[in-house]
């Protein structure tokens, strides 16, 4: 297939295998202009936003933070900050329930607003971004907490620093789940904003072409961008098919340069990296206004929702809060989903926050996206593994996914699974597939984390065995040592007469010292110490006892 970009030249499409066409339903929410939501009372900022380490808070219950300050971050190398959406008060950080299909709580910082809305002191624009070094754009976008707002949420930072040549650089303007518009939105309202991104990503990267792939369900979004381009620009906007899962990074890379990302590799390896549309237009704000990631746009619609619309929204505002500003529920919907009803999951309360990678929240009808029956038997009908657009086999992983044979779903290739949900959906025994590998991925990466803390504790006993084992040897060789110095030791050379005669005075001496001390220790006699009278009566007894013993003589 080959269309016209907006450059004039005619482009060849490629196709990707499987895939679905879906009726959309993406009219409800674009019935109404961009709105902008009310500040609620408190924000809550979950510290796991994207994809890698936790951030770290930066403050402690009590303290005033304003509008733009950096409040989380971590010296992980696949992190991003956080900052505050506004200005006010940390009210704590706890516990409290994060958008996650597991319905767990995660810890969050609780944000009370002060309503005053104060900015801090924002980094200065960058605009000469083509006259700096590339480094400092880096910094700026990574400072700026920005990760992939298309739902991925990986660091932004770090995917434009692939350590390759990168030739292509897309943006990713398919938005192909069926009631999302809020990618649709902002390219018809801040095209600008996007096209100065794509400038900055495409320096950034050093690529010589950069193409804008959007779906030709989205015929504005498509003129609004073209009209915006300039003369000077390497920029082409691509008209692509609609078919579902175009708007995913593998399927949209393949499409428009006919390039496969191979199993478990990154588009980097072919010279191609993809960024969403809205990530474009963040990192514009970072780099030309100083301002980092604090809302984001978001899609609220179905039946289930009063008034369906696009808002830009606040980080940390409630789902709660949020549909109460379109005039709250209907009552038409059983069921919330954040995200699309394709690769969103249910949530199990409302009153989880709106965080970076959260572009929509769903409240369908049961006409408009109906609650799945009772899992049937798999009849091996082979549907799954025709839409499937990566080429897997679904039924297979499905086998061992559910008999928890966890090295042979790898061997299918399990984490080449982008999750679209085209085998659950066409699946006649409805099956929830892709619960499955979820599982299994999970149960793979939680068996990969037992096994590495095992090689690291048998690393660490090793190492102490070594040690001890080198500590010995070193003590055996010093033992060993002293023995030869000490048969090496030469004879002791006869004293000189001067060394005798001082030797013997020292002798002498101690003799008398020693005798002194005999005399001092051995008991006085009675006849010691007498008193003049008392040695003039012995005197006198004996003389009488030599007087006496003569006279016998």
């Amino acid at each position: 297939m080959y269309v016209e970009s907006s450059k004039g030249k005619i482009r060849r499409l490629w196709d990707f295998h499987g895939g679905l066409h879906l009726p959309d339903n993406k009219r409800q929410s674009l019935q109404t202009d961009l709105t902008s939501a009310t500040m609620p009372a408190r924000l809550i900022l979950p510290l796991r936003q994207h994809i890698g380490e936790s951030a770290i808070p930066l403050v402690k219950p009590g303290d005033r933070v304003l509008k733009g300050e950096k409040i989380a971050d971590n010296t992980a190398p696949v992190c991003a900050p956080i900052h505050a959406p506004t200005s006010g008060i940390i009210k704590g950080i706890e516990a409290h329930p994060i958008p996650h299909p597991s319905g767990l709580n995660g810890p969050a910082i609780v944000l009370e607003v002060d309503g005053k809305d104060e900015w801090a002191d924002l980094p200065a624009p960058i605009n000469d971004f083509q006259n700096v070094d590339k480094s400092l754009l880096l910094q700026r976008v990574r400072e700026s907490g920005i990760v992939g707002l298309g739902g991925a949420t990986f660091p932004a930072a770090i995917k434009l620093n692939p350590g390759k040549a990168i030739k292509t650089l897309i943006i990713n303007g398919a938005e192909c789940e069926p009631f999302i518009t809020c990618d649709d939105r902002l390219m018809q309202g801040a095209p600008d904003r996007i096209l100065n991104g794509a400038r900055i990503l495409q320096h950034i990267l050093g690529a010589e072409e950069c193409l804008i792939g959007i779906e030709d369900n989205k015929p504005d979004a498509i003129s609004t961008l073209r009209s915006h381009l300039t003369d000077d620009d390497s920029i082409e906007v691509v008209r692509i098919p609609t078919l579902y899962p175009s708007g995913g990074e593998k399927q949209l890379i393949r499409i428009l340069t006919g390039q496969e990302v191979p199993s478990e590799g990154l588009p980097a390896q072919l010279g191609v990296i993809c960024h969403n549309v809205a990530t474009a237009a963040a990192i514009a704000d970072a780099v030309l206004e100083g301002r980092p990631l604090i809302s984001r746009l978001v899609t609220l619609t179905g039946e289930g929702i009063a008034n369906p619309c696009n808002m830009e929204v606040p980080l940390g505002i409630t789902a709660a809060d949020l549909i109460e500003q379109t005039g709250g529920y209907t009552g038409k919907s059983s069921q919330l989903i954040m995200g699309g009803p394709m690769m969103g999951f249910n949530l199990s309360t409302d009153q989880v926050p709106i965080t970076k990678g959260s572009n929509c929240l769903l409240a369908p009808s049961e006409e408009e996206v109906p609650t799945t029956g009772s899992a049937l038997a798999c009849i091996r009908c082979g549907r799954c593994a025709e839409v499937c657009p990566v080429n897997l086999l679904p039924q297979q992983m499905y086998w061992f996914s559910r008999a928890k044979e966890l090295e042979k779903v790898q061997d299918y290739n399990l984490f080449d699974c982008i999750e679209c949900g085209c085998c659950s959906h066409v699946c006649p025994s409805h099956i929830p597939l892709v619960h499955y590998f979820r599982f299994a991925k999970t149960e793979s990466w939680a068996k990969e984390k037992e096994l590495q803390a095992a090689d690291h504790a048998k690393k660490r006993h090793d190492f102490r065995i070594a040690r001890l084992e080198r500590l010995d040897a070193e003590r055996k060789a010093r033992l060993r040592k002293k023995k030869e110095n000490l048969g090496k030791k030469k004879p002791v050379k006869p004293a000189a007469k001067g060394e005798d005669a001082k030797k013997a005075a020292i002798e002498a001496a101690m003799k008398r010292a020693a005798a002194k001390k005999a005399a001092q220790q051995s008991p006085p006699k009675n006849t010691d110490n007498l008193t003049p009278a008392q040695q003039k009566q012995l005197d006198a007894v004996d003389k009488h006892r030599a007087e006496t013993t003569a006279d016998q003589e």
